[in-house]
């Protein structure tokens, strides 16, 4: 096994071959050792209170809850995102679509930063992206989700299960649907292949908290699978989704 010794050099060689790009403007990370340009600090508004305390969405002054989280029960528990949906759309965007795997790094530090003690009085016991289906896995040739996951699971030494939630429904994507349908598209897309969870709490993860159809229908299958305890963390969630 190489020592850190070893692997720093080769971080460096891999950097100058394969430059980090910055997850706001896109452009090459001119400061060396940095995930992001100096500049672009602070261009992603971290969302903060007063937040929904079900799903986190951002509220009026004194409200406990969201309308939506009012009306309507949730399969999960409580779920919190990191950035207004509107400062984060496009590297969002780029992170998913845009081959940005790289984004994950920064991303995962952040959420460590700004929401590491919502996951620690938590305890989970595992992290569980979100899955995509294998045809849109290949089409992409990776899953978001999961390497988000991994990043925030090696900085805080949690286990992440990529492979314990499947996507088995190749589903229509959610941005072009309303609420409703949104429900309906997302019923048996999930599936539990070993049929039963050994994990009491688990804290899943995606990219973006829209009406929580996905986040719900997976903490469905889960709690039906054994789980106990369903959270979520996602990069964003807002009135502009």
């Amino acid at each position: 096994m190489k020592n850190i010794k070893e692997i720093m050099p080769l971080r460096g060689i891999l950097q100058a071959v394969y430059p980090r790009r910055c997850p706001v403007c896109d452009d090459i990370v001119r400061q060396r050792g940095e995930k992001i340009c100096l500049e672009c600090v602070g261009k992603l508004k971290l969302l903060t209170p007063p937040w929904c305390m079900r799903c986190g969405k951002k509220t009026e002054e004194g409200e406990e809850y969201c309308r939506d989280c009012r009306e309507r029960k949730h399969f999960f528990e409580r779920g919190r995102a990191l950035y207004e949906y509107d400062s984060a759309a496009e590297s969002i965007y780029r992170f998913k679509y845009g081959g940005r795997r790289e984004y994950a790094e920064f991303f995962g530090e952040q959420i460590v930063d700004y929401l590491g003690d919502f996951i620690r009085a938590l305890h989970p016991d595992g992290f569980v992206p979100i899955p995509l289906h294998r045809r849109r896995k290949a089409g992409r040739g990776y899953n978001q989700a999961a390497l988000l996951a991994e990043a925030v699971g090696q900085r805080m030494g949690v286990p992440v299960y990529q492979h314990l939630l499947v996507r088995v429904r190749n589903t229509e994507p959610q941005k072009k649907l309303n609420p409703a349908e949104r429900q309906n598209n997302l019923k048996k897309a999930f599936n539990i292949p070993k049929n039963d969870v050994k994990l009491k709490t688990i804290l899943v993860f995606d990219d973006i908290y829209t009406t929580g159809a996905t986040i719900d229908e997976a903490a469905r299958v889960l709690k039906a699978a054994g789980a106990e305890r369903v959270y979520y963390v996602t990069l964003a969630c807002g009135a502009g989704v």
